[in-house]
């Protein structure tokens, strides 16, 4: 299938096209134009002369010449003149959108990615339906909902984008017209979305986390580097073992810098590996769609007993603590009320609310927990308000929240979470999910930031977690490159400011409360 074709830049290879015919030689046919000979007239004036001058040699100078006195007026300003969209693959090896946004000061690129457990309560990520291409999950229609619609329409706003991210974000939506995003595709929005972020960071030489710390209204205060916590077990349905729990993850907590800690989770990462080869063998060591390992094991008790073993070789016991996503939303069952653990097992294994705390509760006092995401299911508001009264631990909304700011009103009324996990997609655009954030902190709640299983080598959440300050992030294991290149870019974005002499501080065992950090250089 041919790519839709992109609307021409008029200012683009002006050398192609005939020669400016001077002003003079059109003049006598509009005695009434008084200005200066060359200086470009209002388009009341020059009206006869398009009418009475019909050769196209003619008129598209003049045309040309209009549409260059508007970006002449905008000196300075970085205007979109062209998007380009592709359809590539995420990790995963599906259809996923790219973006080249064309600006008066260059090309930006933004790549989406995709989620593999999602809550029904997203905003609408657009596929093709096609099950002769790419089993359905082609992106072509967005490809050219970004081309045939969006493109045009933002182009005729000419959005400086050094100041108008917002203006932009709002605009796509209106043109999208419904509640999730369901006509244009959200993945259609937040890859546009993206880029004009790019675009607005380079226009004014700054940053691109400099930029969306700006937006967020957050620029006082350190720069906060995040907690990575590491998805290092992978179980639900990112692997193929039994376990039902999707994801066992490792926090350096009690690491000096992001570079250190980075250090601590990978050297636990491969000691890990040196001891399932040992006690499963080598096939235990196959990874699932985060990096993380995903070996014969079924209970998350197996999984947070190899962590600790793992852990206490790398002598990194009481520095390295742990989280835990069990994604309850897959594996519940809304007509009878209950959690089966044994939903990818032939035996079912089903618990009821109170027994699914039971074992959290069990969990928690056992082993060094810091962190609980989603563990009931995206419409269990009873089970998550019980859970939140006794809960000593963060308790992060995923599929409760999508980002979205009703649905983490909602939750506030409710009482049900004190924490919102980020994942730009789920609400597709950048300002909505940076308004979600700071509503989240507003209430008192810590926000994390996170990836999606099916990732793209695009590191923009490394730069929004520094804006947000937000103090942890999420982006799987030390494993596969679209993983590593967020932890990759923070590292970056560590040492430039430790160069630039600008505080930053770790966020450490305040991961969940950095606006109690106080002004420290990392080390």
């Amino acid at each position: 299938m041919e790519e839709p074709i992109m609307p021409t830049n008029p200012g683009a290879d002006q050398a192609s096209q005939p020669a400016v015919q001077p002003l003079e030689l059109v003049q006598p046919l509009a005695p009434e134009v008084s200005q200066p000979v060359g200086v470009v007239q209002p388009v009341e004036v020059l009206q006869p002369v398009v009418q009475e001058v019909q050769p196209v040699e003619v008129l598209q100078p003049v045309v040309e010449e209009v549409i260059n006195l508007e970006i002449s007026e905008n000196i300075g300003a970085t205007l979109i003149t062209g998007i380009k969209a592709y359809q590539r693959l995420d990790s995963r090896g599906n259809p996923t959108v790219q973006v080249d946004l064309q600006t008066t000061i260059g090309s930006f690129r933004a790549i989406v990615p995709s989620g593999a457990s999602t809550g029904q309560h997203e905003a609408v990520e657009l596929r093709d339906n096609d099950k002769t291409y790419y089993d359905g999950k082609s992106v072509l229609n967005v490809v050219a909902n970004i081309q045939d619609v969006i493109a045009p329409a933002l182009i005729a706003e000419a959005y400086d984008l050094r100041t108008s991210l917002k203006d932009v974000d709002q605009f796509m939506q209106k043109l999208d017209g419904t509640n999730n995003k369901s006509r244009l595709g959200a993945n259609a929005l937040l890859a546009v979305s993206m880029a004009c972020a790019r675009a607005g960071a380079a226009g004014l030489g700054i940053p691109l986390y400099d930029f969306l710390r700006k937006e967020a209204g957050r620029e006082r205060g350190p720069y906060v580097i995040p907690v990575p916590f590491l998805n290092v077990l992978n179980g639900g349905v990112h692997s193929g073992n039994t376990m039902a729990f999707q994801e066992i993850m490792i926090a350096p907590v009690g690491a000096g810098s992001f570079e250190e800690g980075i250090r601590m989770a990978t050297e636990v990462y491969h000691k890990l590996k040196e001891i399932l080869v040992l006690r499963y063998g080598a096939p235990a060591t196959g990874i699932g769609d985060e990096g993380g390992f995903a070996p014969p094991i079924t209970t998350p008790v197996q999984a947070f007993d190899l962590l600790e073993e793992a852990v206490a070789l790398c002598r990194y016991t009481g520095r390295i603590k742990f989280g835990m996503d069990p994604a309850s939303t897959e594996f519940y069952r809304p007509i009878e009320g209950i959690y089966d653990l044994g939903f990818k097992e032939s035996i079912p294994n089903p618990q009821t609310p109170v027994q699914l705390q039971l074992l959290y509760d069990q969990l928690i006092a056992a082993y060094p927990l810091v962190l609980l995401e989603d563990p009931f299911a995206e419409d269990d508001w009873v089970s998550w308000a019980s859970f939140n009264q006794t809960c000593p631990i963060e308790l992060v909304g995923d599929d409760l929240l999508v980002t979205n700011i009703e649905r983490v009103k909602m939750a506030s009324e409710k009482k049900a979470c004190n924490s919102m996990l980020l994942k730009l997609n789920q609400i597709g655009t950048v300002t909505e999910a940076i308004s979600a954030a700071n509503l989240a902190f507003s209430l008192g709640w810590s926000v994390f930031v996170s990836h999606r299983s099916g990732e793209t080598t695009d590191d923009f959440i490394a730069d929004l977690t520094v804006a947000l300050g937000t103090g942890h992030l999420k982006s799987g294991a030390p494993c596969r490159g679209e993983r590593v290149a967020k932890y990759n870019r923070l590292m970056d974005i560590e040492a430039e400011l430790r160069e630039k002499g600008k505080p930053c501080v770790y966020a450490g065992t305040d991961f969940r409360s950095p606006s109690n950090l106080s002004v420290q250089l990392t080390q």
